[in-house]
């Protein structure tokens, strides 16, 4: 999230990969799979177009560093999400809303900036469940045309953007979302107890939306938990954090520690899922950790900087107006990809 020129990261050091694996069933030990499409649904974090379609046009300098030009994407390059589909050998996933020349084959997004778990969260109408609605519209809509056009010979040359309807239940279904709801919260001065008490309501939110999610087909789950939310530079300069509640890396602790209730209550709601949905793979990804710990040792990543509260606050303030603050860049989504750790399901 966290848009800002925090590191300078390229080229620093050589990560171990990430093996994206699942296992084929109970008893047979683990074996890299090959995924044909990917759906995802979020916010910001792994929008790539949608919010660029729908709401307004993100500008330069987003998408200066590896596209060139604007993408659709929060950010000057890519995303998790992209480095993904990279390592799945897939293609970047393009959004649901932006559909004029997409080809749908390998997946899609249903990610938007601003997105919520909760429906009144107030900063934008895509909240998980329209997204859940939006993939059922798809994927409705795609199967009727996939037997349509593409069981047809002489028309069938019209229906490679389309994907197969047997995929649905073979693609990793990606879900990065909630970070909205706790910032909204923040944001409206709501007391921490407020906001904790909520937390439970979203879970069931999110519970609700992968049940739907498995009825309709889906089997293989990829499960983000919250950001550190506290270490952003948006919340650091916006609630201006007194020594007593700033941690050693100048983050805002009660923000991470309602961060890290979150992922508590998540990593339960991925548990109970388990159990009810025994025929599902449920991959929950550690994404707090690995951002924190890049914080943490961001002295050994920066340019020039002997504190991390101070090159924080300096980089938050030089690209406040671009980058609002929130967002990181490319190299700092490729190293969180390659640092996050997973905990498969069995």
């Amino acid at each position: 999230m966290e848009s800002m020129r925090l590191f300078s990261m390229s080229g620093l050091f050589v990560l171990t990969l990430v093996a994206l694996m699942i296992p084929a069933s109970i008893g047979r030990g683990w074996q890299r799979c090959r995924f044909p499409a990917i759906y995802n649904f979020g916010d910001s974090n792994s929008d790539t177009g949608a919010c660029n379609a729908a709401v307004a046009e993100i500008p330069s300098p987003y998408g200066q560093t590896f596209f060139k030009q604007p993408s659709g994407r929060a950010s000057d390059g890519r995303l998790i999400i992209d480095f993904l589909a990279e390592n799945l050998g897939l293609p970047y996933l393009s959004a649901y809303l932006d559909s004029i020349g997409t080809n749908f084959r390998h997946g899609a997004n249903f990610a938007t900036g601003g997105s919520c778990i909760q429906p009144a969260c107030g900063y934008g109408p895509f909240n998980l469940a329209t997204q859940v609605s939006q993939f059922i519209h798809f994927k409705a809509r795609t199967t009727a045309l996939y037997n349509q056009l593409c069981l047809n010979r002489k028309i069938a040359a019209h229906c490679i953007d389309l994907p197969r309807p047997d995929d649905f239940s073979k693609a990793i279904y990606t879900l990065d979302i909630g970070h909205n709801d706790l910032a909204y919260g923040y944001l409206q001065h709501r007391a921490e107890g407020r906001i904790r008490a909520s937390i439970p309501n979203m879970l069931t939110l999110f519970s609700q939306a992968v049940h739907v999610l498995y009825s309709e087909g889906a089997r293989i789950f990829w499960i983000h938990n919250m950001d550190p939310i506290g270490c952003l530079p948006f919340s650091v300069m916006m609630y201006q954090p007194k020594a007593h509640n700033v941690d050693r890396n100048g983050c805002v602790m009660p923000q991470n520690e309602m961060a890290k209730e979150f992922n508590r209550q998540l990593k339960d709601k991925v548990s109970q899922l388990r159990t009810q949905l025994p025929s599902a793979a449920f991959t929950y990804v550690d994404v707090y950790s690995a951002k924190y710990a890049l914080i943490s040792d961001a002295n050994n990543k920066a340019v020039a900087a002997t504190d991390t509260m101070v090159t924080m606050l300096i980089a938050g303030r030089k690209l406040m107006e671009q980058f609002m603050g929130v967002h990181v860049e490319q190299d700092y989504n490729e190293m969180l990809f390659y640092e996050i750790e997973i905990e498969p399901t069995k």
